[in-house]
């Protein structure tokens, strides 16, 4: 597969994670006496992927997430080569989902733009969390994030069944998470409301590819090593994100 069609492919694989996830949050979850509220947010989240994976997992691997693109490369499962076209197509296509989000959501009367999903941490965190425990969050988060891709896409697991591992595993991430930062593990995801939000968080976001990206480089070192370093290089059935 070219690599023009597995960009185009991650560009609309992330833009569905970010409306999808990032929508749920800003349209449903407070919706009076119907809301979904944080469960329904992170399933929302973990929906995106999950019918992702199924989606695009044989066009370009649905990394949807510059952190599981760099720890698949670390991993030894995916091209260095390939790692900024990949990182471009999936912060583009999270920063068009918001853009297209922020004109639905505008359209009703009233509209405040508040915190728009965007990840924070301090004051802009939902919990009041502090810039460390944002910052251990984030990384210990992503790196279980990815060893979940990992380990379900390794050659040795049973065949068909990543999607649902890596989509149940960003589920369970952002109930965990959602109350420190209102859960990152993508750079592409955080980006995008951070546009569309400005001030705060922009100065906010390094944290939220620093973390994702330090979190997903570890486990693409500490996957090898419990499972053994002889597998040949491999691009993943399918991987996702957050």
């Amino acid at each position: 597969m070219s690599i023009g069609k597995r960009c185009m492919a991650e560009f609309l694989g992330t833009f569905w994670l970010v409306f999808g996830g990032c929508g749920a949050a800003v349209l449903s979850a407070a919706f009076p006496e119907v809301g979904i509220g944080l469960l329904g947010v992170a399933f929302a989240f973990g929906l995106t992927v999950l019918t992702m994976a199924f989606a695009i997992g044989h066009i370009s691997g649905c990394h949807l997430n510059p952190a599981v693109s760099v720890g698949l490369m670390v991993g030894g499962r995916f091209k260095a080569g390939d790692l900024l076209p990949y990182i471009v197509s999936q912060v583009v296509g999270g920063v068009v989902a918001a853009g297209v989000l922020y004109v639905i959501a505008s359209g009703k009367p009233g509209f405040e733009i508040g915190g728009f999903a965007a990840n924070g941490f301090g004051e802009h965190s939902p919990g009041g969390y502090s810039m460390t425990a944002a910052l251990v969050a984030e990384t210990v988060l992503t790196f279980m994030f990815l060893m979940i891709i990992l380990g379900s896409t390794d050659k040795r697991a049973p065949a068909g069944f990543a999607p649902i591992a890596i989509g149940l595993g960003l589920t369970l991430i952002h109930l965990i998470g959602i109350p420190v930062t209102n859960l990152s593990v993508n750079p592409a995801r955080s980006v995008g409301p951070a546009v569309i939000v400005g001030g705060w968080a922009l100065q906010q976001l390094w944290l939220f590819w620093l973390a994702p990206i330090v979190g997903a480089a570890l486990a693409g070192v500490v996957y090898p090593i419990i499972a053994g370093s002889d597998q040949p290089a491999q691009q993943t059935r399918a991987a996702a994100t957050a």
